[in-house]
């Protein structure tokens, strides 16, 4: 059975998968994908002793002075040199080979994302047309790893989200070929407003 997720799944799901699961249920139509929920994020920290890692370079981190932002390199490094755990890597590529080998969308969904009082576009990264099953896992790996670049971890502290409570998902999605792409606000993404003039902040 098909399972999708809703605004109710933040924390499992993040801000863009919630809102990707909300699209399918108003009926419109979203690309075929799965998502790599925040339980994978969390079994990821428990390899290697990055849980210890970042809370260390977290209760050094000051954002207010730019000799620390070491702390957000060092966090990454971490990542990217970790283990990926089997049945993360077991269960992504079952999901993957349904494709057969099909150019896929990698997209970050970060718990602290498209929230009601705050807009994170921009904070995290899409990768467009990977191709391959060690692809994906790299893909997916710098997902995660980019939830601790230096402009995500200086947004989330101007807009006082708690660093260590953040976590990430991470949508997988088939390609899909498109004339033309674009994004268009119809109303103010944080205040809802839809008056001219006040559709964009």
């Amino acid at each position: 059975m098909l399972t999708y997720f809703d605004r109710a799944s933040l924390a499992l799901a993040g801000g863009k998968s919630a809102n990707l699961g909300e699209l399918i249920k108003a009926g419109f139509e979203v690309p075929p994908g799965f998502v790599i929920t925040t339980t994978a994020y969390d079994l990821l920290l428990q390899t290697d002793d990055l849980q210890a890692q970042i809370q260390n370079e977290l209760a050094s981190l000051q954002t207010n002075n730019p000799a620390s932002v070491t702390a957000s390199q060092h966090i990454r490094d971490a990542i990217q040199h970790a283990s990926i755990p089997e049945p993360i890597t077991d269960d992504v590529l079952i999901a993957y080979r349904q494709w057969e080998g099909s150019a896929v969308a990698v997209r970050s969904s970060a718990t602290g994302e498209d929230l009601p009082e705050a807009a994170f576009a921009g904070q995290q990264e899409t990768f467009l047309n990977v191709l391959g099953e060690e692809a994906l896992l790299e893909a997916v790996r710098v997902c995660w790893a980019l939830l601790w670049s230096e402009r995500a971890v200086h947004y989330r502290a101007r807009q006082n989200v708690d660093q260590a409570s953040v976590k990430l998902a991470v949508v997988v999605q088939k390609m899909v070929p498109a004339d033309v792409a674009g994004v268009m606000f119809t109303a103010n993404p944080v205040s809802g407003a839809r008056e001219d003039g006040e559709a964009l902040p």
